[in-house]
């Protein structure tokens, strides 16, 4: 049960009740319809990536499907929150990858979105061995990874909202799906 392909998605919804929050931001994701199971972060060797209506294509209603989920919600009114993942692939594509979640308050997408970037890029340096100062800023270990010749892509996908102004769950998620 390796999976060939993956997508990102993410979402955002809003509910007084905040399991229909989380359902609306699935719903807003487009994956609703399927039994998440989430896991860890490894990204398969040669997985690909492809579109997100690619993906969803291909997936029944009601398929137990993997994911790599990050999640946040809030019933603070303005409380901004955000659900992120990273992923960083190899350039032997033989090799996995990493996939990070990331998930906090008060951070806008960008912010939110590049730690998660560097977390999964990090994780993926450390198992090959590629020396770096981990007190340098993202940008500078960004093209410190690249120039190894060992990672040949990072990135990462987040959704952002700030909290309901009448008190309402809010909810996000950002997830990498699987397609076995």
């Amino acid at each position: 049960m390796v999976p060939k392909k993956c997508f990102l998605t993410k979402g955002v919804g809003v509910h007084k009740d905040k399991l229909a929050s989380f359902e609306l931001a699935l719903r807003d994701a487009k994956i609703e319809k399927y039994n998440l199971v989430t896991v860890s972060s490894i990204l398969p060797p040669n997985c690909k990536r492809v579109s997100r209506d690619e993906g969803i294509e291909q997936l029944p209603a009601g398929e137990i499907v993997h994911c790599v989920l990050a999640r946040n919600e809030t019933n603070e009114t303005q409380r901004l929150i955000s659900a992120a993942v990273g992923t960083a692939v190899p350039v032997n594509e033989n090799n996995y990858g990493y996939i990070s979640e990331h998930h906090t308050f008060g951070e806008d997408e960008l912010t939110a979105g590049e730690y998660a970037e560097d977390l999964a890029a990090t994780m993926l340096a450390t198992t090959l061995g590629i020396e770096f100062d981990a007190d340098c800023a993202w940008h500078e270990r960004e093209q410190v990874y690249k120039a190894s010749g060992h990672i040949i892509d990072t990135t990462h996908y987040c959704q952002t909202a700030n909290g309901d102004k009448e008190g309402k769950w809010t909810s996000v998620i950002a997830a990498m799906v699987f397609i076995e």
